[in-house]
């Protein structure tokens, strides 16, 4: 019998705490444990979620990054900023498009993210901070190494490492590649994919605003070409149109960003004694402000990007 009462003592204070407390039992393994998916394979990638307004505002993923024949009828926006960007001419972009993707191969690239992949990529800029650096093997581990115009890596290897994955130029900067290495063409200007296609096949374009070479070493099935559209979208969504264009090494950083799992930064910025010059030459740059880039412009945006921990960057000193 007192069991009994015991037992309807306990029911009725069940009762009272269900239903005058609202005590809420709804715990879940989640509640103890972190249950969500990996962004990547890595111990910490780009996109891991956090909060973070300003990154969310800037970081894009769905604008092409790399052209192809699909891709290649631009928005009016992009295509009157792009044009704006050239002199005068009388060449046209759709005239280019059929020749250059029958040439080179018209695919999609590096739509291959998963929650199992981490690619892990370094992109190295030209700066002399990278002199007595040692970085050289750290930078060879990457994945993915990209590397910017004429950054040499002989003669460098202890500071700047030897592999190079993909290396960006334009006409003007053109350098012979091994076989391995994709060629990544920023196009500033229709005559600069005129260019690239003269450069495998007729071998005849040897001006532009300035001489060029008509040809170079390189493999034709791994050229690439940054999308114009993308090149805008850096420009005005993470620079805020300062100066008239992104430059080559911000541009490949950017890219970065959006194709790897995990970016590591070298070689970008002042060297220790706050001048700017190359590790390959000793010529200073009066001003980072200078010429059609704005390089403080773009140096905050890059330290803003590690202080949210989406990159790491190494600056030698």
């Amino acid at each position: 019998m007192k069991l009994q009462v015991r037992v309807i003592y306990l029911a009725l204070w069940m009762v009272f705490l269900l239903v005058f407390v609202r005590v809420d039992f709804r715990f879940g393994f989640g509640d103890f444990v972190d249950v969500t998916e990996p962004v990547c394979g890595c111990m910490s990638c780009i996109m891991d979620p956090q909060e973070d307004p300003w990154f969310m505002e800037h970081y894009d993923n769905r604008v092409p990054k790399l052209m192809n024949r699909t891709n290649s009828n631009f928005s009016a926006l992009t295509y009157n900023w792009w044009m704006s960007l050239q002199r005068p001419q009388s060449l046209n972009l759709s005239d280019v498009v059929e020749p250059l993707f029958s040439l080179f191969r018209d695919e999609e690239h590096y739509s291959d993210s998963s929650p199992d992949r981490c690619r892990t990529c370094a992109v190295v800029g030209n700066s002399a901070n990278l002199i007595r650096s040692y970085y050289g093997a750290m930078i060879d581990a990457h994945d993915f190494v990209f590397r910017m115009n004429h950054g040499p890596t002989e003669g460098y290897k202890r500071d700047v490492g030897l592999k190079t994955t993909h290396r960006a130029i334009y006409p003007e900067s053109a350098v012979d590649l091994d076989n391995s290495t994709h060629l990544v063409l920023l196009p500033f200007k229709v005559l600069d994919l005129q260019w690239l296609i003269s450069v495998f096949t007729t071998k005849n374009i040897t001006r532009t605003y300035t001489t060029v070479k008509p040809t170079i070493n390189a493999n034709k099935d791994k050229v690439m070409i940054i999308h114009p559209e993308f090149i805008r979208y850096v420009y005005e969504r993470w620079l805020m149109k300062n100066g008239k264009y992104p430059s080559t090494g911000f541009i490949m950083l950017m890219l970065a960003l959006h194709i790897c799992d995990q970016v590591n930064v070298f070689g970008f910025g002042a060297s220790a004694d706050g001048r700017w010059h190359h590790y390959f030459d000793h010529w200073h740059r009066p001003s980072i402000h200078a010429g059609e880039h704005r390089g403080g412009v773009e140096y905050d945006v890059i330290l803003k990007l590690e202080q949210q921990q989406r990159i790491k960057m190494f600056k030698g000193w």
